[in-house]
């Protein structure tokens, strides 16, 4: 059996290209390792969405490539957002690259990848690409919103919703096959169902609701002003779905979301969380926020670090803003120096941890369900409703007889800025 390594780099919807093209190679005898030294070949799914993304990717290509060089038999594929961006620049600069693909090439990759492999004879135990609890369930692909800082449109291409049977389907699969959270994502899932006759997301979460099994479903990336009140009654409705909703804003200031080209203002942000934790009083509310955009005055900074103190997000990314070639907002005048983005950054983050350290204490004492997400030497790691994986706190259980991938009832015993420690209620 041959064998194929991947490095999936970026987003959760990167991560779930890459799953389902090792999948799909496994039915071609082409078995996934986490071992590049014993790879036959060795693969990259790029991302090319901001300037650091950019250069992890170039960064983890070269040094992927040194796992070629030991072994001259060994093929390098890259493929992904960078490499559709940036393909004749990748080729120039790093001819170990023996082939290279953009997004949603899949059949082409692995037409490649058979022709190049010679099938191995014997049964090697298949490797799994992630052992954890949770399973990411893309509903869409593409992106029609025309945020004047982001590429994911020209490289992704429009919104198509994924067909709801076949969204279902995988779920349910997912779910026998033992995983404990669903996360819904797509570049924009409020808009899910838009190219669809009579079908949307409330629908959609709904319906997966009714897969028998215990396990959560949790939404990410809920565009704020496609967000209503059927929406949050029904995310608040049903007991599978966390109350969990991720918003992102990127910035408070009319003016600058204007030269974003995004909708909203501050007081429509304000009314729209208010209205959210009305419906839905445990609701933990994340958002992200960029800084430094140009044109952004110490004054758009000022009242962006005050409304974050007003409203007290559970939960908070910052970005500071990167050019990116071929979008809207580099022909802006107004660029910032990277010492003032930076200085921003930083006050806002100082802001945040604050609040995230009140918002934990006030938990200590609750007996709170957990996800445990792995276990060593005694200590469990697991996660709320209120954390989503690989972004937010965990929780940290000390103890030996926790098994890992299923829930648990938890005390919540002592808080930091944004992990928290628990024991088991027994």
């Amino acid at each position: 059996m041959s064998k194929v390594y991947l490095l999936s780099l970026g987003c959760p919807k990167n991560q779930v290209d890459s799953e389902k093209l090792l999948k799909k190679m496994a039915e071609k005898n082409i078995c996934y390792t986490s071992d590049p030294d014993s790879a036959d070949l060795i693969m990259v799914n790029t991302c090319g969405f901001i300037e650091a993304a950019k250069k992890e990717s170039i960064n983890e290509i070269l040094r992927i490539a040194g796992f070629k060089a030991k072994d001259g038999s060994k093929k390098l594929v890259v493929y992904g957002c960078l490499a559709k961006r940036y393909g004749d620049e990748l080729r120039s600069e790093i001819p170990e690259i023996d082939a290279l693909w953009g997004v949603g090439e899949d059949e082409k990759i692995i037409e490649y990848c058979s022709t190049v492999l010679s099938k191995k004879k014997g049964h090697d135990t298949p490797e799994l690409f992630s052992d954890k609890p949770y399973a990411y369930l893309k509903i869409a692909e593409g992106c029609d919103r025309t945020c004047a800082y982001c590429a994911i449109p020209a490289i992704r291409g429009s919104y198509r919703s994924s067909g709801p049977d076949r969204i279902l389907s995988e779920a349910s699969a997912l779910v026998r096959s033992g995983i404990k959270e669903l996360i819904v994502i797509a570049q924009d899932i409020t808009s899910y169902g838009k190219d669809l006759k009579g079908y949307d997301l409330s629908r959609l979460i709904k319906e997966l609701t009714a897969i028998e099994g215990d396990f959560w479903i949790r939404l990410l990336y809920l565009y704020p002003t496609s967000i209503d009140d059927r929406l949050i009654e029904t995310i608040g409705s049903l007991d599978k779905v966390c109350n969990y909703i991720d918003m992102p804003l990127q910035h408070s200031e009319k003016k600058i979301l204007g030269l974003m080209q995004r909708g909203g203002n501050r007081t429509y942000f304000e009314r729209l969380i208010k209205r959210t934790r009305e419906i839905i009083p445990d609701v933990a509310l994340r958002s992200t926020l960029i800084t430094g955009f140009p044109q952004e005055s110490d004054t758009d900074f000022e009242n962006m670090l005050a409304f974050i103190k007003k409203i007290r997000f559970d939960r908070l990314g910052v970005f500071t803003y990167s050019k990116e070639e071929g979008t809207p907002a580099v022909s802006l005048k107004g660029h910032l120096p990277a010492r003032t983005k930076q200085a921003r950054f930083n006050r806002l983050m100082e802001a945040q941890a604050g609040i995230s350290l009140s918002k934990n204490k006030a938990l200590v004492g609750k007996n709170l369900r957990v996800l445990v997400e792995e276990t060593e030497n005694g200590i469990a790691i697991g996660r709320l409703y209120s954390q989503a994986p690989e972004i937010d706190g965990v929780v940290i259980i000390k103890d030996d007889r926790i098994a890992a991938g299923g829930f648990t009832d938890v005390c919540i015993t002592k808080a930091f800025d944004y992990d928290l420690e628990g024991k088991v209620i027994r």
